[in-house]
C-alpha cells in the first residue's frame, strides 16, 4: 500500500477535522494520485470530503471501529485485518492510504511509498503524522523543488520504506 498526505513543517495535519493548508497544486496532486484507484480512509475523514460524499472515480474503503455505522457508495471495514483482506487482490501501489491521524497510525506500517507534501510553515493542529525523517526505515526518495502559493512554500516528497512492509 501507499499512502499521500499533506504536513506542516513539524508533521502536523489538521485542526478540527480540517486540513491546515489549502493549496491548490497540492489538491490537484492529489487527485492524480489518487485517481483510479482504492483509497482507504477513516470515518471523519468520509465525513470531511465535500457533501460528506465518497470520492468519485475511486474505490473508497472506509475503516471505523463503529459497526452499525454505513454510507453510501463505501465499503465499510472494521479491523486493518478486513481492510487488507478487502485489498488482498489488488496491486498495492493501487491501493492509497488517505488519512486521518489514526488511519495513518494503524495502517503506516502496511505502506510501502508515502507522497508527502510539506509545506514549509507552522499552524495549530490537533493531528498529527509521524516524522518519517525520524524513522529509520524510511528514507527520503525523491522531492519536487520549492513551490509557492500565497506565501506558503513547500514541496512534494516521496519517502520509501526501506524494509517490505509489514515487517517492521
Amino acid at each position: 500500500m501507499e499512502l499521500i498526505v499533506a504536513v506542516s513543517e513539524d508533521w502536523r495535519i489538521g485542526k478540527d477535522g480540517n486540513l491546515l493548508f489549502s493549496i491548490p497544486e497540492d489538491m490537484k496532486f492529489f487527485r492524480q494520485t489518487t485517481q483510479g484507484k482504492t483509497v482507504v480512509m477513516g470515518r471523519k475523514t468520509l465525513e470531511s470530503l465535500p457533501g460528506g460524499k465518497p470520492l468519485k472515480n475511486r474505490q473508497n474503503i472506509v475503516l471505523t471501529r463503529n459497526e452499525d455505522w454505513t454510507a453510501e457508495g463505501v465499503q465499510v471495514c472494521h479491523t486493518v485485518d478486513e481492510v487488507c483482506k478487502a485489498v488482498e487482490s489488488l496491486d498495492p501501489s493501487q491501493v492509497m492510504v488517505i488519512g486521518g491521524a489514526e488511519i495513518y497510525r494503524q495502517m503506516l506500517s502496511l505502506c510501502d511509498r508515502a507522497y508527502v507534501t510539506r509545506v514549509f510553515a507552522q499552524a495549530p493542529a490537533d493531528s498529527f503524522f509521524p516524522n518519517l525523517e525520524d524513522k529509520s526505515d524510511w528514507k527520503l526518495e525523491s522531492q519536487s523543488e520549492e513551490r509557492e502559493h500565497e506565501g506558503l512554500r513547500y514541496r512534494f516528497c516521496t519517502y520509501v520504506r526501506c524494509a517490505p512492509a509489514g515487517k517492521e
